[in-house]
Formats: structure tokens, C-alpha cells, sequence
């Protein structure tokens, strides 16, 4: 259904640390900006960029929104959310761990991100 998630910054290099210490954590690639300045991250099939505003203006998160991460252990999430607060993300919600919601049991950590972007951490329990 979709073909990439776009966020956007106000401080290109800030974000690089960050989502590059993320994805790092998850055993995935440094992002590479693009001539536009925008860093684009390509795993698992899926593509994130992060980008200044286009529009000139600043950036700013979306109340409400958050991007989700697959992950493919409940170590991934925690090596994950540790990379992101130790890379400038907050934590957020309650602390990572499992939860049971409508599709089943959960492990989940949630972090802002510099710019404060909502972003989670998923791996679900096996059936």
C-alpha cells in the first residue's frame, strides 16, 4: 500500500545521527542524501526520507501520527529505542514492552524523534 514514509527536519545533520543510529541498531544502512538534501533510508523492502520543507517553511510533527518500524525481536526494540535516545529521540509512552492490543500481543517502544516526530518500534508474538 505504500511506497515510502516522508518526514521532515529542520536540522539535516541532527537527523542523520539520529536515523542513522536507529537503523544501525537493526543491523540496516546509513541513510544517503540525495541532491535535494533529503536523506533517504532503503530496509526491509521499505524506504524513509527525511527532508527539509520544500515549501521553505519549517517543519513540524504531526499530533497523532506516528510511524511504525517492524522489527524482528524484542532485543531489536530495545537495541532501537536505546540507539534513539542516545542519539537525540526522546522516549515516550510507556516504556518499551509488551502490550496486548487488537492484533495480538505486542512488544512496543515509542521515541520522538529531534524533530519530534512520533516513531514505534513493533515486533508482534508469533501465533
Amino acid at each position: 500500500m505504500f511506497s515510502h514514509v516522508m518526514l521532515g527536519t529542520n536540522d539535516a545533520e541532527r537527523s542523520r545521527t539520529f536515523y542513522d543510529a536507529l537503523f544501525a541498531a537493526t543491523g540496516g544502512k546509513p541513510g544517503r542524501k540525495d541532491d535535494k538534501g533529503r536523506l533517504i533510508y532503503v530496509n526491509n523492502g521499505g524506504i524513509l526520507m527525511i527532508s527539509p520543507p520544500i515549501d521553505g517553511e519549517a517543519a513540524t510533527h504531526a499530533n497523532g501520527g506516528t510511524i511504525g518500524f517492524a522489527m524482528d525481536g524484542t532485543e531489536q526494540v530495545d537495541a532501537w529505542h536505546a540507539a534513539g535516545c542516545a542519539n537525540g529521540g526522546k522516549s515516550c509512552e510507556d516504556p518499551p514492552g509488551w502490550r496486548d492490543g487488537a492484533f495480538g500481543k505486542l512488544y512496543l517502544a515509542y521515541l520522538r524523534d529531534p524533530d519530534d516526530n512520533k516513531l514505534c518500534a513493533l515486533h508482534r508474538m508469533p501465533a
